[in-house]
């Protein structure tokens, strides 16, 4: 059955799950709880992004989560509310997108593969949403919104035509999401074992006629 993406139909918390976590009793700040709660979302968060990975936003449930990140159900839901909260908190992410308009024009394939490169390499939440975006719906609605939203306004500021940008975007996210599907989540063994220098060398010539080439 096809899954469909968190909507507010999911139920609200109940007021006394969204209490502030990080007051001591009595209302009094407490300097060493905003630390644990920063540890405990960390704990929640990596073990939503691998249960909503490994059994769907329908299948995935809090309890489930709260079990793998070893705390209470009820501090998920003090946190974020809900399942479809945490999985908007989970999914959260920031490609940061170079601006190619301020390195040579024949250069911009190659900035943007190294770019994907080591954010992949260095933000675990990407992979993340990879692995949830190959598996439903939620997280794939998800990953097009990434590239629709940040990607999209950076290759309409170099590609020849502005109203071609959603296409030559999608030409890209072929490549970029192609390669970080087969060498961080499926991990085929040459693409794994291509170094930085070397994917760029083969996926930056096509990436660049992407970019900045005439409609064929």
């Amino acid at each position: 059955m096809a899954e469909h993406a968190p909507s507010a139909a999911d139920p609200a918390p109940a007021a006394s799950d969204v209490a502030p976590a990080d007051a001591a009793p009595g209302g009094a700040a407490d300097p060493v709880r905003p630390r644990r709660s920063a540890a405990t979302r960390a704990a929640i968060l990596a073990a939503a992004r691998d249960r909503f990975a490994a059994d769907g936003y329908e299948r995935a449930t809090i309890r489930a989560i709260a079990r793998d990140a070893d705390i209470d159900p009820s501090m998920v839901m003090r946190y974020y509310g809900n399942k479809a909260g945490l999985f908007a908190a989970a999914s959260e992410i920031e490609v940061h997108a170079p601006d190619l308009t301020h390195i040579p024009r024949d250069e911009a394939g190659a900035r943007l593969v190294r770019h994907f490169l080591e954010r992949w390499e260095c933000d675990e939440t990407l992979t993340g949403m990879m692995r949830v975006g190959v598996t439903n719906e939620a997280g794939a609605q998800r990953m097009r919104g990434v590239f629709a939203e940040q990607i999209k306004p950076v290759l309409a500021a170099v590609c020849p035509v502005p109203e071609e940008a959603p296409t030559r975007a999608a030409l890209i996210a072929s490549q970029i999401l192609g390669m970080a599907l087969c060498r961080y989540v499926l991990h085929i063994p040459p693409a794994v074992d291509l170094g930085h220098d070397e994917v760029i060398a083969w996926l930056a010539p096509t990436v660049q006629r992407y970019l900045t080439a005439e409609h064929p």
